[in-house]
C-alpha cells in the first residue's frame, strides 16, 4: 500500500491478509478521529477495505492519507529464514501495536487472531460489546495496559495461559472480574494490566487455550482413543486366539484319549 505499488505490479497482485485489512481499518479510524474523513467517506472506505483481496485493491483506500505506507506488500525472499519457537520472548516484538483503541457504541468491536497489543490500548463500550482476544497476539512491550470504559456495555478480554493479569478497575453498579488477578505468569511472559471504569456494565477476563493448542490436545485425545481401541482390539484378538488354542489342545487331547482307549480295547481282544 505505498506509492511504489505501481512500480511493483507483481506485488499488487499478492493476496492481502486479515491483519493487513485491520491495519488499514485502524488507519481509517484514526483519519476519522482527526477529521480527515467524514462519516460517509469512512464507511465507504471501510467497506472497500474489508472487501479487498489484494494489495492492489487496498492501495487506493488510504493513498491520500498520512502514513499510507502502513500496509505495504511484503518483500518475497527465496531464502528460508529461521523462525521463532513461539516462546514469549518471540512474541514481545516492540513497535507501536496494530491498533491503539476500539469503540463500540450500540454495536460490537473485536480484535482477535494475529495482532500486536500496544503498550496502552483504550476501549469504550456504550450499549455495546468489545472482545479483545490476546491468545494469538504479539505484544509491543512486556507490560501492556488495557484501559476499559464500559457504560451499559461489556468488555471481554481473553488471555492465554501463562500471561499475568493485574486488574485495577473500578465499578459502580457494574464490575470488573478479578478472578484472574494476580495469577502467577510464566517466566518472560507479558503482564496485562486491566484498568478503567464500569458503570452499569462489566469488564471480564477469561483464560483460554489458543485454538491451535486446543486442536493439538483434541488430536492427542483422539489419537489416544484410537490407540486404546486398537489395544482392546488386539487384546480381544489375543484372547480369541488363546481360546482357539485351548479348544484345539482340548480336541487333540480327546482324540489321543480315544485312540488310547481303542488301542487298549484291541489289545484285550487280541489277548482273549
Amino acid at each position: 500500500m505505498t506509492d511504489d505499488l505501481p512500480d511493483l505490479p507483481a506485488s499488487a497482485d499478492l493476496r492481502a491478509s486479515d491483519a493487513d485489512r485491520e491495519r488499514v481499518a485502524e488507519q481509517l479510524r484514526d483519519a476519522l478521529a482527526e477529521g480527515r474523513l467524514d462519516m460517509e467517506e469512512f464507511e465507504d472506505r471501510l467497506e472497500a477495505t474489508y472487501k479487498a483481496r489484494t494489495y492492489g485493491e487496498l492501495a487506493p483506500v488510504t493513498r491520500d492519507l498520512p502514513g499510507a505506507q502502513a500496509v505495504a506488500p511484503p518483500s518475497v525472499s527465496l531464502v528460508k529464514k529461521p523462525t521463532g519457537d513461539g516462546s514469549w520472548t518471540d512474541r514481545i516484538v516492540g513497535g507501536e501495536g496494530s491498533s491503539r483503541w476500539g469503540v463500540a457504541v450500540m454495536s460490537g468491536f473485536e480484535r482477535k487472531g494475529r495482532w500486536t497489543v500496544p503498550r496502552r490500548f483504550d476501549c469504550v463500550a456504550f450499549w455495546g460489546g468489545i472482545e479483545l482476544d490476546l491468545r494469538e497476539a504479539n505484544f509491543a512491550d512486556r507490560e501492556v495496559t488495557i484501559n476499559c470504559v464500559a457504560v451499559m456495555g461489556g468488555v471481554d478480554i481473553v488471555v492465554p495461559p501463562g500471561v499475568e493479569v493485574l486488574v485495577r478497575g473500578v465499578g459502580i453498579m457494574g464490575g470488573f472480574d478479578y478472578g484472574e488477578d494476580g495469577v502467577p505468569g510464566d517466566p518472560d511472559a507479558p503482564r496485562v494490566i486491566v484498568t478503567g471504569f464500569a458503570f452499569w456494565g462489566g469488564v471480564g477476563v477469561t483464560r483460554k487455550l489458543p485454538k491451535s493448542e486446543r486442536q493439538r490436545l483434541k488430536e492427542a485425545r483422539r489419537q489416544e482413543r484410537l490407540e486404546r481401541r486398537e489395544a482392546r482390539r488386539e487384546l480381544g484378538a489375543s484372547r480369541r486366539d488363546h481360546l482357539h488354542d485351548l479348544h484345539d489342545a482340548h480336541r487333540e487331547a480327546m482324540r489321543e484319549h480315544r485312540e488310547a482307549l481303542r488301542e487298549e480295547r484291541d489289545r484285550r481282544r487280541g489277548g482273549e
